[in-house]
């Protein structure tokens, strides 16, 4: 299987095969020294939104695997400050790399790059649209976790209309059988373009607005923050800041499982609780971690250096 100067823009471009092969370098990548195999090869990373995680976690990956890294984590102090069209920076940044990682605000930019360049560009999220890499470090999360992925049942929590790592993550898993809970206020649900591809995946889904009578049927809750930015009115903000909150007491008041994972693609502002965080229930610091294997991983592959 080859993924030679493949694009990475949606889960939805991967069969089960094809993500079960990722996890498997994943996994070879942390038991095997790989720190030359990208000498040489020069990766661009281009973040028009803030990010920690994903971008350090680039960068670190492409540094172990001996290769270099350029790019920006603030267009500002580039030429489209000038008033350069997306697409020009695109096409001269082209020429100074191998891979692209990008970070965009509009949904379909990262397709939109793809399109224009000749080298791989991979899709480190585009609005509320798709955040492919971070559903292989999810996916890889659950399977070092839970030893599984078929059948589990997964509860997402929070902010489900605009958190892209939710709808990827959701693709990915109903390759595997889950039964999937959809927890959030009314006007933060799932997409319903999410839940009518969800179904033709004849997934079993469950929509609702509180943890109770679920939290204990529950193998995974993958808690997310409600997104101030992605609010065009402050107003609709203020009504769901803070509806949830995941505590140690709360969670064990909803007598969940002994072996319930909680995991969260951070950062966390006020839906998730520190008390959590030394308990056996709390993944999502090693789900962070995760981040490089699954990013030298995906590198890897897209630049032929592993097949």
């Amino acid at each position: 299987m080859s993924f030679k100067q493949r694009d990475i823009i949606s889960i939805l471009h991967f069969n089960k095969e094809e993500i079960l092969y990722i996890l498997d370098v994943t996994k070879r990548m942390e038991q095997t020294d790989y720190s030359q195999i990208l000498k040489g090869k020069v990766l661009s990373v281009l973040f028009f939104e803030p990010s920690t995680r994903t971008r350090l976690s680039f960068e670190a990956a492409m540094k172990r695997l001996g290769g270099m890294v350029i790019g920006f984590a603030e267009s500002g102090a580039t030429s489209i400050a000038k008033g350069e069209s997306f697409s020009d920076s695109l096409k001269t940044i082209e020429g100074y790399c191998d891979v692209v990682v990008l970070r965009h605000y509009l949904e379909g930019a990262a397709q939109f790059a793809a399109d224009i360049v000749n080298v791989p560009v991979i899709n480190a999220g585009d609005g509320s649209n798709q955040h492919p890499t971070q559903t292989f470090l999810d996916l890889y999360t659950i399977l070092k976790t839970k030893g599984i992925l078929e059948g589990l049942k997964i509860g997402f929590l929070g902010d489900l209309k605009y958190g892209r790592t939710v709808h990827s993550l959701a693709y990915a898993l109903a390759y595997f059988g889950a039964e999937m809970y959809f927890i959030s206020p009314p006007n933060l649900r799932m997409p319903n373009d999410c839940m009518e591809e969800l179904k033709k995946r004849r997934v079993t889904c469950h929509e609702a607005e509180s943890l109770q009578g679920i939290g204990k049927q529950l193998d995974v809750i993958y808690c997310t923050r409600i997104q101030e930015e992605r609010f065009a009115d402050p107003i609709e903000f203020e009504k769901v800041r803070g509806i949830y909150r995941l505590s140690k007491p709360m969670i064990e008041g909803l007598g969940v499982k002994d072996d319930l994972k909680i995991m969260h693609p951070l950062p966390r502002v006020d839906e998730m609780d520190e008390s959590l965080d030394g308990t056996n229930y709390a993944v999502y610091f090693d789900q962070v971690r995760n981040g490089v294997p699954v990013r030298k991983a995906i590198l890897a592959t897209v630049l032929g250096a592993i097949e």
